[in-house]
Parts: structure tokens; C-alpha cells; sequence
């Protein structure tokens, strides 16, 4: 079952993820830089702070709770120390670039908890198998978002259908660690319908993906439980798919992405 990650403060929010199961709680202290990297694109800004950790803690019972950082810099041992003293399940790390800040944040983390390295930038997917051995390090998890704006990309699906979400998740198993990627919105929306972006996260062994604004935007308590159902049905549909039908559904997405794509650019 694919672990779907839910970015929250609200304890109420966690409980009831929590209650359903499946699910990473995600406490987003990341801010810097990120307005300005993703202006004009409506992207969450966390307010969250490090006094959120143990309200969202304090409520689990069956979910892992991971807190995502500000990329490396001066203070960053700091501000680790004053994560860990609540002890996450683990740490991720935005926006890095090199073997050399991913081998430096390991350092800092010194193996307190297990890291997540949040591949989004160029310079990371180029270094990618220069950092994989990185000691501490338990996942990779693609941002979409992110990447596609350091490849020079016009739409935050378009490194799944080029192949390079693919060759990350090749790697990324080769060496026994945990993968996943990018977003999701209900199963019949968004502009590329979260369906289809399942069905990829299926083929390619993803073991987690954000639960997006999309997603829960408009939807009451009820609501939310029964898009997650969805999600879960289709989740088990096409696990049962035969490879070829997979690789049918692959096909379709990418000639999908390549239509939205011409459209964006058409659009200017």
C-alpha cells in the first residue's frame, strides 16, 4: 500500500489520517526561498513551526511523522537539534544540489533519525549516484514541482513522462531504499487526473506520494474518507493490471503530458 502523505499542524487533521492508516504525517518547516522559487504557481507556503511536532505527534498511533527542513545552510545544526529533541520518525531535506550538502546534512544528522532526500533540483538528479550511499539515508522522494522548474519545464508532470522519474526509481530500488514522488489530486482530477499519475506510481514501485491541495480542497471529513477510498480501490485495481496493460496506461500518460504541454506553450 502506497503511504500518502498529508502536510498538516492541525491535530484533528492527523488524528483522522492516522484512524484511516496508511499515511505519513508531514510537519513543513521549509520556507526559505520557496516563495521565490515557485511565484505564480499557487504552491503551498508553510507556516508551520517546531512547536508543531509534538501536537502532531502526540496524536498518532500508527503513522510515522516526518519533518521536512529548510534547505542546508549556517544554522542548519541548529535547527536540526531542535527538531530532533522531538523526535520525528524522520528528516527531509529540500532542495540540495550536491553529493557534498547531502554528505554535509548527514553529518549534522549524525544518524539521530533516518533521512529523506527531497531530489527536486538539477544538480541533485545529475549527482544522483554520487549521494545515494549517503549514510542515514532511508528514502528518495522526487518533487516534482520543484524539478520541473530547474529543468527549464513547463508543466510539473513532464519529468514522469520524459523518463526521468523512472530512472530515479531504478536507482533508487537498486540500492534498497524507499522512493516516491510528486503529488496527488482525487482520482478525476487535476489536470492530469490523479489516475493516471496512480498508475505510475504502481508501475514504478513508488511507496509514497503527497496528498495535494487539490485533493483536499472543498471536501468535508466525510468526503476526504471516501476520495481515500477511491484512491485504495483504484490503488488495488491496478496492481492487477498485466505489465503490458501497464505499460499501455504509461504510453497514454506521456502522450497526456505531451498534449498539456503544447497546450501551455500555445498559451504562452
Amino acid at each position: 500500500m502506497i503511504e500518502l502523505i498529508r502536510i498538516t499542524n492541525d491535530p484533528a487533521v492527523a488524528q483522522r489520517c492516522d484512524a484511516l492508516g496508511g499515511f505519513r504525517l508531514l510537519v513543513d518547516l521549509e520556507r526559505t526561498g520557496k516563495a521565490e522559487r515557485q511565484a505564480g504557481m499557487n504552491s503551498f507556503i508553510s507556516e508551520h513551526t517546531v512547536d508543531d511536532i509534538p501536537v502532531i505527534k502526540a496524536v498518532l498511533r500508527h503513522s510515522r511523522l516526518m519533518v521536512r527542513v529548510n534547505p542546508l545552510h549556517a544554522a542548519s545544526g541548529d535547527e536540526l537539534d531542535a527538531v530532533l529533541a522531538h523526535r520525528p520518525d524522520c528528516v527531509m531535506l529540500p532542495m540540495f544540489t550536491s553529493a557534498s550538502q547531502m554528505r554535509e546534512f548527514s553529518s549534522l544528522m549524525a544518524g539521530r533519525v533516518p533521512i529523506v532526500a527531497l531530489l527536486e533540483t538539477a544538480g541533485a538528479l545529475d549527482s544522483m549516484e554520487d549521494w545515494l550511499g549517503t549514510p542515514g539515508l532511508q528514502e528518495v522522494f522526487v518533487g516534482l514541482n520543484d524539478l520541473h522548474l530547474s529543468l527549464g519545464q513547463r508543466f510539473m508532470f513532464e519529468p514522469l513522462a520524459d523518463g526521468r522519474v523512472e530512472r530515479v526509481a531504478q536507482a533508487v530500488h537498486r540500492r534498497g531504499l524507499r522512493f516516491g514522488f510528486g503529488g496527488i489530486a482525487r482520482m478525476c482530477d487535476g489536470l492530469l487526473p490523479g489516475r493516471e499519475v496512480l498508475g505510475e506510481h504502481v508501475r514504478l514501485r513508488s511507496g509514497a506520494v503527497i496528498i495535494s491541495r487539490k485533493f483536499v480542497r472543498g471536501v468535508s471529513e466525510a468526503g476526504f474518507e471516501e476520495a481515500v477510498a477511491d484512491l485504495r480501490a483504484e490503488e488495488a485495481r491496478l496492481h492487477r493490471r498485466t505489465p503490458a496493460e501497464a505499460h499501455k496506461d504509461a504510453e497514454r500518460l506521456v502522450a497526456r503530458v505531451r498534449e498539456i504541454v503544447t497546450d501551455l506553450a500555445a498559451a504562452g
